[in-house]
């Protein structure tokens, strides 16, 4: 297309063009708003902005009906009938500020603990983190326990950064992309751009995910393989890479942990752990002056075998000798892991001959000089042209931590990671461990009007940070940072409302939730987790979770269990930050971040979710919002945004900094520095000079540029980790070797899970069930056009995906005599649900699936009682429970990874059987959820004059 084609196509038809950032998903595009008479006329994309390009999704496009969806919340709320029934009183902004103080003064007085403050996919995690902190309560964490933290912890541990907002592929030089268990709606506009460079380029495209939509119906190789089996088909493919010598020695004795000495005294404290010296410096073998000297040595030449004699007398290997040792055993051969994974031997082996192809016989050679940070001189950046991208795939499953650290183990293997074609790191990653906090919430860390005196989240180095008693119970409501999940970086919001109605570890007083739809699709055992919510004790007639504050734009299913319901904007109507300090949206070659503003005035009576926390931090006197008489410090979010300051001139915002706009990074506060962003479109974006754009976790340009942007106030460079010392540190505490000891009840699981190299056990919950009583897999994803709850309500969306069938693999449609529009049970060993099935024949054979976040209760989101969302749309989630099968002694594990506390939702084993005729409604239909009463609205949404008035 020409030039003056594109200006034509996007000559405004509207008053006025505003600029902001989507919300429709996490992808975080620039979009342009039409707006005519005060009102939104169209949303498209914006041409300018780095991260999308113009290109807009459904999703996206969509915004206009999220804006004018007659779900919105349109006051405050307070209950007056029973949780569930709907009764609420509509009740002033003060009287609500007043009643949500009262609640948590008294709580912060009393017992800070007894506030659970959780929050689902928000952007704001830096505020309400640190809002929480300075409340003084342990109990917080967002939705990341969900999703993703096992992508983030195995990715930050193994290489100090991770898939999705961490890095990406490089896109433009890649030759073989290898796409894991990534759903279409996943960071959709940046994948799409990318794939299309792939086919471009002429680049190989590999899909491996056990359903082939989206994406993966667009790859030229797909491997649907068996859930929860990808982290064996990776090793598999290390096997052969190692047997056929295909690794890049050079690059592992740079970059890597592979040469450093691991203790080898069986029974002793140290046992497994790295051979240091008195400065605690990792030793290595030096080979040609066959001395022991600390890593990083100038001119030494280590090892990366051989067993050698420390100065004390004990033996030691080089930490690589260990990984050959592991991945060349049989058990990782093609041939040994088809059955298990559904792969053909064949097959495995030809993706690692390709792997290794075109890693080593298709090098790029950037000529480009650069130094490292030991101070050698290099005249160019070598590539090596494979890159990978993975996400919920990996991550929803117990398994998922190993599974990801075997996938960072592959890149570094083949020297991909952050050079040309690979693998590449977003600033401010990579990030060593040293420079993320250990998490904050013991006892000593929390008291009566008390801040935290750090962090609630972070990466323990090993058991002595456990957030712990003396006694080695939990300090967290959902047991983040204990013997249970001792890694759980992100918390464990799954298991909140199941452990505060058991009182375990303790009961809260407060359950404080925003845009966390808990009493529907973001719980494990719903129909539990609802009885939950509505449970009383018998002896006081109280709710056991005694008070709930909700805060949303939208009457999704979990309103009607709230006490008080705070009514937040929608993303049009408010101020926003997508920060360096939260989750980034920077590109490899560039550090980026953006805002929304409100391109419209509410006309309801809301408010920006950020800004009431503000003023409910000034109203308690938390310190950081209020100052010494109590008067707020921020006016607003906006002015927040502006002023505050997480370290001495550096705010939320990188960009316009210092007194005149001029600074980046680190700087001054700016009053106009949202002006400046919405002139610039809602975003900024800051080039990071060629010679620092690559291997950054080594590159000395880099690193200063780091410093000067203020991501650290040292040099901060990684050592890849392929073995993980903090994982053998819990081992050794679970033998009774380190302090503090692993209690009996956690040993095995602690030993099983723990392997300091990348590892593959089979799912926990897959693992306890006899799998020819439940023989197959069921598995959700997302599809493009719908992110969670509030997608399926949108108008437009709602034509695209009304209803969601459980799609079956053909052969066993054929043995159970399905055809499309039977209806069938679906059988786990929790529960049972009918749904209508439809054949599907680009599946693994022995897994079932359907799309998620489609199905709705009725009554809920401002929809009739009769939609099909409600009657032919359903949730797997009412299969799954929040705790494992139980033992032989009685003992119910989370049913999340015991490393992370990652909740497990792919670990479901199902079988199905044909449903008798009948009225072809899903079960459990649930009863009607009554909500407030919505805006008055017209049986056909459509844009016109007489809906838009």
């Amino acid at each position: 297309m020409r030039s003056r084609e594109r200006v034509a196509l996007s000559r405004p038809v509207a008053d006025e063009v505003r600029k902001t950032t989507c919300y429709m998903c996490a992808c975080r595009c620039g979009i342009n708003v039409h707006i005519k008479d005060g009102k939104i006329r169209y949303i498209e994309g914006n041409r300018d902005h780095p991260v999308n390009k113009g290109v807009l999704c459904a999703k996206g496009s969509a915004g206009i009906m999220q804006h004018y969806a007659p779900a919105r919340l349109r006051a405050p709320l307070k209950r007056v009938g029973p949780r569930g029934s709907g009764e609420f009183q509509e009740i002033s902004w003060d009287e609500a500020l007043s009643l949500a103080t009262e609640w948590l003064g008294k709580v912060r007085r009393d017992d800070p603990k007894k506030l659970a403050f959780f929050t689902g996919r928000d952007q704001s995690q830096s505020l309400t983190g640190f809002w929480a902190q300075q409340y003084g309560t342990p109990n917080y964490a967002a939705h990341g326990g969900f999703c993703s933290v096992n992508m983030a912890a195995a990715g930050i541990m193994t290489i100090g950064g991770a898939f999705w907002e961490f890095g990406a592929p490089d896109w433009d030089r890649t030759k073989l992309f290898v796409l894991f268990g990534v759903a279409e709606d996943h960071d959709s506009n940046p994948i799409k751009i990318g794939i299309s460079k792939l086919k471009k380029n002429g680049a190989r495209f590999v899909s491996v995910n056990p359903v082939r939509t989206g994406y993966s119906a667009v790859a030229d190789n797909w491997i649907g393989i068996r859930p929860g089996t990808d982290g064996l088909l990776i090793l598999a493919v290390v096997h052969e890479l190692l047997k056929a010598r295909k690794i890049d020695v050079d690059y592992l004795v740079r970059y890597t942990n592979a040469t450093w000495l691991v203790i080898d005294a069986p029974g002793t404290v140290d046992h497994g752990l790295f051979a240091r010296d008195g400065d605690g410096k990792p030793l290595v073998h030096e080979t040609v002056t066959e001395r022991i000297l600390p890593a990083g040595s100038k001119g030494a030449r280590a090892a990366l075998s051989g067993r050698v004699q420390l100065d004390d007398g004990r033996f030691a290997v080089p930490s690589f000798q260990l990984l050959a040792e592991k991945y060349l055993d049989g058990k990782y051969a093609p041939e040994a892991v088809a059955k298990e994974t559904g792969i053909a031997a064949e097959t495995i082996r030809g993706l690692a001959a390709e792997i290794a192809r075109v890693a080593f016989e298709e090098e790029i050679f950037i000529e480009q000089p650069w130094t490292d940070v030991n101070g050698q001189r290099h005249q160019g950046y070598v590539g090596r042209p494979v890159s990978f991208h993975a996400m919920r795939g990996l991550s929803a499953h117990s398994n998922g931590f190993q599974t990801t650290r075997a996938l960072h183990m592959l890149q570094v293997l083949i020297g991909a990671i952050d050079c040309p074609g690979g693998f590449r790191f977003e600033p401010p990653y990579p990030k060593p461990i040293s420079a993320h906090p250990t998490p904050h919430g013991r006892a000593e860390h929390f008291g009566s009007n008390k801040p935290l005196s750090g962090p609630h989240l972070g990466f323990p180095r090993g058991p002595e940070d456990l957030l712990i008693d003396e006694e080695g119970r939990p300090n967290r409501i959902d047991k983040a940072f204990s013997w249970d999940a001792p890694i759980a970086a992100h918390g464990m919001m799954h298991m909140v409302i199941a452990n505060a109605h058991a009182g375990d570890p303790y009961p809260v007083d407060v359950l404080f939730l925003y845009m966390a739809n808990m009493a529907w699709n973001s719980s494990m055992n719903t129909a539990g987790v609802i009885k939950m919510l509505e449970d009383k004790d018998e002896k006081t007639g109280e709710y056991r979770i005694p008070k709930i504050i909700y805060a949303d734009a939208y009457a999704s299913e979990m309103v009607a269990y709230a006490d008080l319901v705070l009514p937040d904007t929608t993303y049009l109507e408010r101020y926003d930050c997508i920060s360096l300090l939260d989750r980034p949206i920077s590109e490899p070659d560039a550090v980026q971040d953006a805002i929304r503003w409100p391109v419209l005035e509410p006309d309801r009576d809301v408010r920006g979710f950020q800004t009431v926390m503000l003023d409910l931090g000034a109203r308690l006197g938390l310190p950081g919002f209020a100052d010494n008489h109590g008067k707020a410090l921020y006016k607003n979010y906006a002015d927040y945004i502006v002023r505050h300051e997480r370290r001495p001139g550096i705010g939320p915002l990188a960009g316009f900094r210092g007194l005149n706009g001029d600074r980046t990074g680190r700087g001054a506060a700016n009053p106009d520095q949202l002006k400046r962003y919405i002139e610039n479109g809602s975003f900024f974006s800051a080039h990071i000079p060629m010679e620092a754009q690559f291997f950054k976790h080594a590159n000395q340009a880099y690193q200063d540029f780091a410093v000067r942007m203020g991501f650290f106030d040292t040099p901060q460079p990684v050592t890849f980790q392929l073995y993980q010392e903090t994982l053998q540190k819990f081992r050794l505490s679970a033998e009774g070797l380190r302090e503090p000891k692993a209690p009996e009840t956690h040993r095995q699981r602690i030993l099983d899970a723990f392997d300091p190299l990348p590892d593959w056990y089979r799912p926990l919950g897959e693992a306890l069930l006899d799998r020819n009583e439940y023989p197959y897999h069921a598995i959700t994803q997302r599809p493009a056009a719908m992110y969670h709850s509030w997608g399926s309500m949108n108008a437009w969306l709602r034509q695209i995906h009304t209803r969601n069938p459980l799609y079956v693999p053909g052969p066993i449609c054929d043995e159970l005599g399905l055809k499309d529009g039977d209806w069938v049970w679906v059988i786990s060993h929790h529960g049972r649900i009918k749904v209508e099935a439809a054949r599907m024949e680009a599946v693994n054979g022995s897994t079932i699936w359907t799309w998620n976040a489609i199905g709705k209760r009725e009554g809920a989101w401002a929809l009739n009682t009769n939609v099909p969302e409600a009657r032919k749309g359903f949730l797997m989630n009412h299969l799954i429970h929040e705790l494992l099968p139980p033992q032989a002694d009685g003992m119910r594990w989370s049913n999340s990874d015991p490393v992370t506390g990652q909740a497990a939702w792919y670990d479901l084993r199902v079988r199905i059987e044909r449903a008798e005729k009948g009225d072809n409604v899903i079960e459990p239909l649930f009863p009607p959820v009554a909500q407030p009463e919505p805006e008055p609205h017209p049986e056909q949404l459509r844009y016109g004059q007489e809906w838009a008035q």
